[in-house]
């Protein structure tokens, strides 16, 4: 039986070549030579989607959707919500404000001048907004959009923010900018990650779920869910050059990843972020 309180299922869309554990090995200006395998990876989850009644969110890439129109064109005509990931995959902090201001905007017109449609959402590549980037946030704010999924409250080695709120909350005194992070449970006092990406996919199910359940449950919040096309995709090509931590990061569980997510969609209910967080302010 689905839990009854909707939860929100979001896809980064970006491939292989693009991640962050590759970004030291792999250079931008090269992505092109690599194999993409976005188009097959994307109708895998779509038809997954629509078996499942399913409708979503796709924080895209700008460099993908520059390549596949058609692709960010197929997410809109299914009924998802599109937003945006930013156009390169560049952490924040790699950039300074002018850059990121210059990086969300041109994402956010391209994606909407190829849909035809209000692109409202960002996430930052690698969670890559935290304490030393808060001002990022507001130049979302002065780009137009609704919110961000942006700020992990974990402690890890790339990224996070440990004493940022689990749950949605509003980052800009005066505005109802949404900042919404990825799900975590509170275990001992420590707040774990349980909203998908490698955690779900390298820890046996059964975890996941009873973390899940609780955040519906105990807190009587929604988790926001992620994953990558990627995941789903293990005949992807494999970067030895890249170093072993980054590719056991990568590689591990890539075969059982699909009918993982195949699983959470039957057990949970699932949503679009702007109908959960957003329509009932609207």
């Amino acid at each position: 039986m689905p839990s009854r309180i909707k939860n929100a299922m979001t896809v980064d869309v970006e491939d292989y070549f693009q991640v962050g554990a590759f970004e030291n090995d792999i250079n931008r200006h090269d992505w092109e030579k690599f194999e993409c395998r976005l188009e097959r990876n994307m109708d895998v989850i779509l038809a997954m989607f629509d078996d499942h009644s399913v409708k979503a969110t796709f924080f895209t890439l700008g460099w993908m959707a520059q390549r596949y129109p058609h692709v960010i064109r197929q997410i809109v005509d299914n009924g998802h919500e599109l937003a945006s990931h930013g156009m390169n995959h560049m952490r924040v902090g790699d950039q300074n404000k002018t850059a990121f201001a210059e990086d969300v905007g041109s994402s956010r017109k391209l994606l909407e001048d190829i849909a035809g449609s209000q692109v409202k959402g960002y996430r930052a590549p690698s969670f890559s907004i935290g304490e030393k980037t808060l001002w990022a946030l507001d130049v979302l704010h002065e780009a137009g959009y609704k919110y961000s999924s942006s700020i992990y409250p974990i402690r890890h080695d790339h990224y996070g923010m440990p004493s940022a709120p689990r749950f949605a909350f509003f980052p800009i005194e005066g505005h109802d900018f949404l900042e919404m992070p990825v799900t975590t449970v509170e275990f001992m006092g420590r707040k774990i990650p349980c909203g998908g990406g490698g955690y779900f996919r390298l820890l046996p199910y059964f975890i996941s779920r009873s973390a899940m359940r609780r955040v519906n449950g105990k807190d009587r919040q929604p988790c926001i869910f992620y994953f990558h096309p990627w995941e789903i995709d293990p005949g992807q090509p494999r970067q030895f050059q890249a170093g072993l931590k980054s590719r056991f990061r990568h590689y591990t569980n890539l075969g059982v990843m699909e009918n993982k997510i195949r699983q959470v969609l039957t057990e949970f209910t699932w949503g679009r972020m702007d109908e959960i967080f957003l329509n009932s302010r609207e």
